[in-house]
């Protein structure tokens, strides 16, 4: 059964600010654009973001999302090391094959540098190369990233190859998901996320006859342009066009975005530029609660304690046009009866934030304690009491 606790204090100071104004006008020159706050949960702007679309190279964050999941889980060490094998290495060789990181036939490379060549280069040999190297065959990869990808809430997205190449249409993702698959990699894994994303060049490979060393720069068209971004992929093809999953923070405010179907390289670096920067210039943060601060208790049925305190699991915000905010409305929504066994930072219920300028803002809320199940005759009294309506 949902239930919802409205927050009477935070109403009080919410009516206490000035109203705000809408936030500035905006029209993405990309055929399909989302752009999202990851402190406070809210949309800031989408233009077709749950149409099917090819991913291109952007779908290398699954295939990255994946390993960060083996990585973390112990199933995958970094320094293991993969064989390029040469019907590999001939299928995505030369300027038939895109974006390469330049591996030589029977070579041994690590996990790790696999991954920058992924990341940093956009390398479909690497990506083959590493789900060849995990899975036997990179289809059996693949299927493993669509599990992964139905796992984490990837509602409208399939996944054929694991580079994003064009496949007849069986990989598709949509804006949305691709904004979700960002999110998921940036909370769920923060200090892989920070050692491999923004690299701004890496060094694999030697020239032909000269024998020097290749040097490729990351086309991730924010880095150096916009202050704290970090991240995330670019993709293109012929037939999806330029497009790129990005992600920027500042002043503990970082934004997640997806442009797709611009129609030339520097016209995804200027959108992406432009873009971002007018969710930072045009919307505000307005602090709710810090990390670990108490925002409400529930009751939990069938447990050695009757209650349970809720908690931000991170600093939780409310984002607004101008960063003024009128009639907020702050709820706790949950469904109950809470049941125990609960363990601690376990999500029990959503933050709802609701303003006449946004849609509702929801941002989770996790348990500040571990409750065990009640024994026998704690449950056999609680029984009693319900059966008695005490």
């Amino acid at each position: 059964m949902m239930r919802a606790l409205v927050l009477p204090s935070l109403f009080a100071v919410a009516m206490s600010l000035p109203a705000s104004a809408a936030a500035p006008p905006y029209e993405s020159t990309a055929q399909v654009a989302f752009l999202k706050d990851l402190s406070s949960g809210a949309v800031l702007y989408a233009k077709d973001a749950d149409r099917r679309m090819p991913p291109a190279s952007m779908a290398k964050m699954m295939t990255v999302y994946v390993v960060f999941d083996m990585i973390k889980k112990g199933e995958l060490k970094e320094d293991r090391l993969m064989h390029v094998r040469p019907e590999t290495r001939k299928r995505w060789h030369g300027p038939a094959a895109g974006s390469t990181m330049f591996l030589s036939v029977d070579e041994d490379v690590s996990v790790q540098n696999l991954l920058h060549g992924i990341v940093t280069l956009s390398g479909n040999d690497a990506c083959v190369v590493l789900a060849e190297g995990i899975s036997g065959t990179e289809e059996a990869f693949v299927a493993r990233m669509n599990e992964a990808a139905k796992k984490i809430g990837l509602a409208n997205s399939h996944f054929g190859t694991s580079n994003g190449w064009p496949d007849e249409g069986r990989t598709y993702v949509t804006a949305r998901d691709l904004a979700t698959l960002a999110q998921r990699t940036i909370e769920d894994f923060p200090q892989l996320y920070k050692k491999y994303y923004s690299q701004t060049h890496f060094t694999w490979g030697k020239t032909l006859g000269s024998g020097q060393d290749i040097t490729q720069m990351n086309r991730d068209p924010l880095l150096g342009k916009v202050q704290g971004a970090d991240g995330l992929k670019t993709g293109h093809t012929e037939e999806a066009g330029y497009g790129f999953t990005g992600s920027a923070e500042q002043n503990g405010r970082r934004l997640v975005m997806v442009v797709a179907g611009l129609d030339s390289y520097n016209g995804r670096a200027t959108e992406s530029v432009r873009f971002i920067e007018w969710g930072f210039r045009a919307w505000a943060s307005k602090p709710l609660f810090k990390q670990g601060a108490a925002v409400e208790t529930v009751e939990v049925q069938q447990g050695a304690e009757d209650q349970v305190g809720l908690v931000a699991p991170r600093n939780l915000a409310v984002t607004l046009p101008g960063g003024a905010a009128s009639n907020m409305q702050v709820k706790v929504v949950y469904q109950g009866p809470v049941k125990a066994p609960i363990k601690k930072g376990q999500h029990i219920a959503d933050l709802v934030v609701t303003t006449p300028d946004t849609p509702p803002q929801i941002m989770p809320l996790v348990a500040a304690a571990d409750v065990e199940e009640a024994g026998f005759f704690g449950r056999a009294w609680a029984g009693l009491l319900s059966l008695f309506g005490a």
